[in-house]
């Protein structure tokens, strides 16, 4: 069978298996087509003409096969269908159609020309399967058709993507991507070549946003490689996301869609047992549209969402009857008739929403030059009850919105230059503006925590989220070239990314008071809290600030940056089917921002605290090969050392956390009402106002607090990957195909408690280590340790 024809027929055997492959060549947003055209005696048919059309755009290239027989393109629209046409003065034209390209695949294309009249044209009506096009590591490629036909019910790529074995979705209630069993903090997730995943380290779901941050509907295809042996990738260990967005047409094409459920589609008992479904409703719909503004040159693209949506609460304490609604009102009336303050209810629902839009502009200048511009814009929250469980109880009042809006922009110029120089440049940019915002926050009243017995029961904004903010600037550039020289394909590039945060967290700033009753010595109760609240004594009451009282002030902001070159030699050995990846890729990180000095903390350990990322670097060996022992294997594999995908959270804690802008106290057994009552910097409103004492002790800043550092010797977290895979094609088109892959972490990220020292050893001679300092409970140090081994392997059949 004709080796193009083979490779067809395997990918759409693939294509309705598992959808198992191995990984795309590079972090691109595009992709390419690559081969060798030979005349019928095998000789090096130099000077032909291949030319390559995008039929829906009309996007056109065209190249010159060089003096080894060889001809390289890059920077294609993904998807198709395309037209191929080989024309040559000395033998008989080939034009292969219906070609798809996969995002960031290289296709291959090896064509023996004839010497006979009779033209020879090759329908391909698949795309080029990715193990069969060169690639050196596993991964797996989902295209356009994969994602209209996979069950999405969350709109999400995670229902995608999932069906890879390697790769599972929610481990610990995350709802995370988790690949291989790595960490899904050490992802990096890119649309377009913008960043969007949780780049400071604090979502659970893995993205910057609540929801996903793009909508569905706008992506043309995903790749996740978890071990691509070319230097491009970075910014990850544990697996790389890569999507792109559709692009518009000649054609006007397009969809809507519409989704709804309410609180009557909802079941409302289990097993005999009542369950409450609140009265709600909730939908989804949107639309997408893409097509010529003039054809043949420029296009656009855009993509719509919108979901108007219920967040459905419970209260276990209440439906567990371990507190009844007496209770509740009794803290209510208090609430209001003693402290002037109305905590809320126990609401069943409360609506949320959230918003999606991407709009795309695709220009082809010329044959030779391709432009385009991605704007993208997602702002949507969720609900939380804040403290809730079996033991908790929170009225609403106490919830609080997680939120953000998120923006990006891309613009990427894709240019060749000859027949053997290409280039790629691309700028972005993206905004963060998280939010974590108590519903009662205008109200200026603190948190309060009541023991009622069984159930605490918490009024008042929630003392986390008084002053929360977090808002970050992302800033990338990428240059990258590639030159082609014989059997070489040389690669080199330069990329910058900057990071700018914001990130506010102190807690107590409008104050928590605690009323959880008294005990004697033998633990006998004296006073019940609730009896205490309404008395306002024994109360506790904890305020947080810096000593300006404006919680800004206390505030971490810093900036880095993270430059990056590499250069690679992608070399084919024609007579043995063998092509060999080798480079080098080098990270080095540049900041001038430093935490606040803490002459305390330099006293206690002997170092500044003053420490940051600038001038810390890394050098990243890859090495790859594939070799296509027949037309039936495929055997592959490469190593290299990866890093990146590190949560910002680690190096915010040392600018947020430097032991002298965030002062806390706390003071117990306080008279808030009567006429013993404390005093009150203000009005003397008890909840609204600060104990005098408290506000007088932040005030003179009297601090020798915990403090967060970065150790002086710290290294770039990195992980060395191995991986060898093969594929086998039988006679009959099924396709077996199997991946090892091995990661060895080295200088894995940990914080260690520098006021915990070893107190004793263990029977089996493990350290233990405890507090001495009790007076302290911990000083951070963000260190290194050498990490451990994990391995994966896959077999599919298909």
């Amino acid at each position: 069978m004709n080796k193009l024809l083979l490779k067809t027929t395997i990918a759409t055997a693939v294509a309705i298996g598992l959808g198992l492959s191995s990984s795309v060549f590079a972090n691109d947003t595009a992709s390419g087509i690559k081969g060798k055209i030979t005349g019928p005696s095998g000789n090096a048919a130099s000077g032909t003409v291949v030319t390559i059309v995008h039929l829906p755009s009309g996007t056109k290239k065209t190249t010159i096969v060089n003096n080894a027989g060889f001809f390289s393109t890059k920077g294609l629209r993904v998807g198709g269908p395309y037209q191929i046409t080989v024309d040559s003065d000395t033998f008989e034209d080939t034009q292969i159609n219906d070609v798809f390209l996969s995002l960031g695949d290289v296709y291959p294309l090896d064509v023996t020309l004839n010497s006979t009249q009779n033209v020879e044209v090759i329908s391909v009506t698949g795309r080029a399967l990715n193990s069969l096009s060169g690639s050196t590591g596993p991964g797996n490629n989902f295209t356009l058709t994969d994602l209209e036909n996979a069950p999405s019910i969350n709109r999400d790529i995670k229902d995608v993507v999932r069906v890879d074995p390697r790769i599972s979705v929610g481990g610990s209630g995350s709802g995370a991507i988790q690949c291989a069993g790595g960490n899904p903090r050490f992802n990096s997730l890119t649309v377009d070549g913008a960043r969007m995943n949780d780049n400071f380290g604090l979502n659970s779901n893995g993205y910057p946003t609540v929801r996903i941050p793009f909508s569905f509907d706008a992506i043309d295809q995903v790749a996740v490689e978890l071990a691509p042996f070319d230097v491009q990738y970075g910014g990850f260990t544990s697996c790389n996301i890569n999507a792109v967005t559709k692009s518009g047409g000649n054609d006007i094409s397009g969809g809507v869609f519409w989704d709804y459920t309410s609180d009557s589609m909802k079941g409302d008992s289990l097993e005999g047992d009542d369950i409450s479904t609140g009265n709600f409703s909730e939908k989804r719909y949107g639309f997408n549209v893409g097509g010529a503004i003039i054809e043949d040159k420029l296009f656009f693209f855009a993509a719509y969402e919108k979901l108007d949506g219920a967040e459905l609460f419970q209260y276990s304490p209440f439906e567990n009857k371990r507190i009844d609604q007496t209770t509740i009102d009794r803290v209510r009336d208090i609430s209001i008739a003693k402290y002037d303050y109305d905590p809320g209810v126990m609401v069943p629902s409360i609506p949320v929403e959230d918003e999606k839009l991407l709009l795309k502009l695709d220009w082809n200048i010329n044959d030779n030059h391709r432009a385009n511009f991605v704007y993208n814009y997602n702002d949507g929250f969720a609900l939380s009850q804040s403290d809730a469980g079996s033991s908790r109880l929170s009225l609403s009042n106490h919830f609080y919105e997680r939120g953000a809006e998120f923006k990006s922009y891309v613009a990427s110029l894709y240019s060749e230059w000859s027949d053997e120089f290409t280039t790629e440049i691309k700028i972005g940019s993206s905004t963060l503006d998280n939010r974590q915002t108590s519903l009662d926050q205008a109200s200026g009243f603190g948190e309060i925590r009541i023991d009622t017995g069984n159930v605490d029961v918490y009024i008042g904004p929630d003392d986390s989220r008084q002053s929360n903010k977090l808002k970050y600037d992302n800033l990338s550039f990428k240059f990258a070239g590639t030159y082609y020289l014989d059997e070489h394909e040389l690669y080199f590039g330069y990329e910058y990314e900057s990071l700018d945060v914001f990130n506010l967290f102190v807690q107590h700033s409008q104050t928590e008071t605690r009323f959880l009753g008294t005990t004697d010595a033998d633990g006998n109760t004296l006073t019940v809290g609730i009896d205490d609240f309404e008395q306002g004594i024994n109360a506790r009451v904890y305020y947080g600030n810096a000593s300006s009282h404006d919680p800004s002030d206390a505030a971490g902001e810093f900036e880095y940056a993270l430059n990056t070159v590499y250069a690679q030699d992608t070399y084919t050995l024609s007579d043995y089917d063998l092509t060999l990846t080798y480079g080098l890729r080098y990270d080095w990180y540049t900041s001038d921002d430093v935490p606040a000095y803490n002459k305390n903390f330099e006293e206690r350990y002997g170092y500044s605290n003053q420490q940051n990322l600038d001038g810390i670097s890394l050098l990243q060996p890859r090495f790859g090969f594939n070799w296509e022992a027949s037309d039936q294997l495929e055997i592959r594999g490469g190593a290299g050392l990866y890093s990146g995908g590190n949560p910002n959270v680690w190096i915010s804690n040392s600018y947020s956390n430097d032991g002298i802008s965030n002062i806390q106290f706390n003071s117990k057994g306080l008279t808030l009402l009567g006429a013993d009552a404390i005093d009150f910097n203000g009005t003397g409103r008890p909840g609204y106002d600060i104990p005098q004492s408290l506000y007088d002790r932040v005030s003179a800043g009297e601090v020798d607090v915990s403090t967060n550092v970065t150790d002086p010797n710290f290294d770039i977290p990195s992980e060395w990957k191995y991986a060898l895979g093969a594929t086998y094609t039988t006679e009959n088109d099924y396709v077996l195909m199997a991946d090892i892959l091995l990661s060895r972490k080295r200088d894995s990220a940990v914080i260690s408690n520098l006021a915990d020292e070893k107190v004793s050893t263990a029977p089996d001679g493990t350290p233990v280590y405890g507090n001495v300092n009790h007076s302290r409970n911990s000083d951070l140090l963000l260190t290194n340790v050498k990490g451990s081994d994990a391995k994966s392997s896959v077999v599919s059949f298909s």
